[in-house]
């Protein structure tokens, strides 16, 4: 845990379209911190800019608008910077990082939430069941997309994964069509979150997803898990995509 007193901020200057192994370079990065325990990272995105190469990229610029600056900060302990520094000039590629000495103010504090996490995974497999959730694209929580919210929370309380869907076309309780057809309902369009992990795991989550959801659907299924491990062999992380 990051206390107050001296400390080390880390930026990491990076192209939107920067990818290591395929993935976007900053989503990998910001994974990295995440699973090395790191207080907190935040992912910048600049309007304009340029680099090394002395190209001007600017979002007004529509072919090279996915080159926009990209800026992750995050600050920790100078021994916990040390250790994360060689990891990080391999994913940040081309990039350039800024290591910063800092003071810390006020660390911040986790918030004392009714649902404690559930324990890590060390494996998963054989009998476990999938929870289906039917929501509208448009659903909101705590002011952000109701979808988006589910999906952190669910990576928060350590579920295996989880797996938005974007559906072109569907209805739901209200009858009402939902389309990329109809410009003024395209907005509002048929959401699917899929997430995998044992049935005593997602019974736990069954009310705090209660407590998000004003309407929508939920559905359970058994199913039977032949492989979970990621690239490395080791238990993965969790596998979010979205359209």
């Amino acid at each position: 845990m990051l206390n107050a007193g001296k400390a080390v901020k880390v930026s990491i200057y990076l192209s939107e379209g920067s990818t290591h192994r395929g993935a976007p370079a900053y989503s990998t990065i910001l994974d990295f911190l995440f699973y090395r325990g790191v207080s907190g990272a935040t992912v910048l995105k600049g309007v304009a800019g340029f680099g090394a190469d002395h190209h001007m990229h600017t979002s007004s610029t529509v072919d090279i608008s996915d080159h926009l600056p990209i800026k992750i900060e995050f600050v920790e302990t100078r021994e916990r910077v040390d250790e994360l520094l060689g990891k990080l000039e391999e994913l940040a590629g081309s990039g350039m990082i800024e290591v910063q000495e800092t003071t810390v103010a006020k660390p911040a504090q986790q918030s004392k939430a009714k649902n404690q996490p559930l324990p890590a995974h060390q494996k998963l497999e054989g009998k476990a069941r999938m929870m289906r959730i039917f929501i509208g694209e448009s659903d909101r929580y705590d002011h952000r997309p109701l979808y988006e919210a589910i999906v952190l929370k669910a990576r928060e309380l350590k579920l295996a994964g989880a797996t938005v869907l974007r559906s072109p076309m569907g209805f739901g309780a209200c009858s009402h069509l939902h389309t990329t057809k109809i410009l003024r309902l395209s907005d509002d369009l048929p959401m699917v979150i899929e997430i995998v992990d044992a049935a005593e795991r997602i019974n736990a989550f069954l009310p705090v997803l209660d407590a998000m959801m004003g309407g929508g659907l939920v559905t359970l299924e058994n199913v039977r898990v032949l492989h979970y491990r990621d690239r490395n062999g080791g238990a993965p992380p969790p596998a979010v995509r979205a359209p």
